[in-house]
């Protein structure tokens, strides 16, 4: 049975950093691509970043260029997300997903993910 288990969300200050986590378990994570996306009230859920396998390439929405940073550990079955400079719009439940490598498709559209978390969620004050 495949699980995606974020973590790491809360409340947290304009300017202030959170690290999320996603743990996996269910399949071979380190043959998967792993994104992260959030939906803040109101809004469509939005792709954040993704990596592939190996780590070797990353992928970032553009507002969150220089302020977040995709991580993964094979060897512990976890992606992270660190998410610094944190303001008021980045407020939002952040989901993981996984899709296999090699899957066509575009890392930045959630069809193209096959299993996702439940959420974890990030609250910014300004």
């Amino acid at each position: 049975q495949v699980r995606l288990t974020e973590s790491g969300g809360g409340l947290v200050q304009a300017g202030g950093s959170l690290r999320l986590s996603c743990v996996a378990s269910g399949f071979t994570f380190s043959t998967y691509v792993m994104g992260w996306f959030r939906r803040a009230p109101g809004k469509e859920r939005e792709f954040v970043a993704a990596i592939e396998w190996n780590g070797g390439n990353k992928y970032y929405e553009d507002p969150v260029k220089g302020r977040f940073f995709i991580s993964r550990d094979n060897a512990k079955n976890t992606a992270y997300l660190q998410m610094n400079s944190l303001n008021p719009e980045d407020t939002a439940v952040y989901y993981c997903a996984s899709v296999p490598t090699g899957v066509s498709g575009s890392y930045y559209y959630p069809d193209t993910y096959d299993h996702w978390g439940q959420g974890t969620q990030v609250t910014v004050s300004a």
